[in-house]
């Protein structure tokens, strides 16, 4: 009996999908258990939608695949504790295992971007990259593996199974049927509102962290900013300058703390080909980049902590459920 293929198992979500039909867009009278559906939809779609490119080695496909995945995982939190249940760990495992296929190739994307943009054409570098080169295909040829694997096409079965019915969506406790009947904007305005007061809290002590507390960092920063992207269908037309605002200021902090963390992985990717190029992670410790990295995401955290906090009335004024 033949294997079921990736292609098939997609089409079999998408066939789901039409026949659970929701909503196209967001609204904010919304229940939680209808955006969220709607939200991990389309994450999920977009996972699916960049599986062969990356499965063929295309850089760009890896990248939009991991931002993809990293939505969905963030709408998992976003929306707990209402998706909280007896599935959720393993779903969560998977994925986090997905993320750790994936994540290995995408490093050494970024950390062969570097060692070319820094080149100048020198022989010796033409040399090192060889050996990232070849890092970087036998990564791939795993994460391939991974991704035409049956486990893989487990976790999108049973991660779209669960999105769509899982244990979380038919709880009957008093507080599992508030959770899911609470409007999107109530709930919406509650865990942006945590979400940015924790971040501005740690982000003050910013120049004082180590390179794992910095991480940590700049995945709330990340989750932050990928939990209003994926509610932009919310914003009133006079809160669109307000959120755009916002996330300016998060993506210069996101892009600082993320150049930070690819040295840092640069550095740990460059000790693995320290026999084969000894002066590989050299090009990855520069104290200057690293001060005016650091100075930036600073500049770019006391802009948003001088911005006004969300409220309902930035998403929805007067939201009433929806049915």
């Amino acid at each position: 009996m033949a294997r079921p293929s990736t292609s098939s198992t997609a089409a079999r979500i998408k066939l789901a999908a039409r026949r659970n039909a929701l909503p196209g867009r967001l609204s904010p009278g919304m229940v939680c258990d209808t955006a969220f559906r709607i939200i991990a939809r389309r994450h999920l779609a977009a996972v699916l939608a960049q599986h062969d490119g990356t499965c063929r080695g295309d850089p760009e496909a890896l990248h939009q695949i991991r931002i993809a995945l990293t939505h969905l995982r963030t709408a998992i939190r976003f929306f707990s504790p209402m998706v909280d249940d007896a599935l959720r760990p393993e779903v969560w495992t998977e994925l986090k295992w997905l993320n750790s296929q994936l994540g290995m190739v995408r490093d050494l994307d970024v950390a062969i971007e570097r060692v070319i943009a820094e080149s100048g054409g020198e022989l010796t570098v033409i040399a090192e990259l060889q050996h990232w080169d070849e890092k970087r295909a036998e990564s791939h040829r795993q994460l391939a593996r991974a991704l035409q694997s049956a486990r893989y096409r487990r976790l999108v079965e049973q991660t779209s199974a669960w999105i769509e019915s899982g244990p979380w969506s038919t709880r009957r406790s008093k507080e599992a049927i508030r959770l899911r009947r609470c409007t999107l904007a109530d709930h919406a305005t509650a865990k942006l509102t945590e979400w940015e007061r924790t971040l501005l809290k740690k982000a003050r002590k910013l120049r004082k962290l180590d390179v794992g507390k910095r991480h940590k960092l700049r995945l709330l920063n990340k989750r932050l900013t990928y939990s209003i992207e994926s509610l932009e269908d919310l914003f009133a037309d006079e809160s669109l300058t307000k959120q755009k605002s916002i996330l300016k200021q998060l993506r210069k902090a996101q892009k600082s703390l993320g150049q930070l963390n690819d040295d840092a992985r640069g550095q740990t990717l460059a000790a693995s080909l320290n026999e084969a190029v000894p002066e590989a992670g050299i090009r990855f410790l520069n104290r200057k980049r690293e001060k005016k990295l650091l100075r930036t995401a600073s500049r770019a955290y006391r802009k948003l902590d001088k911005a006004k906090p969300f409220r309902s009335a930035d998403l929805a004024p007067n939201a009433e459920p929806e049915d």
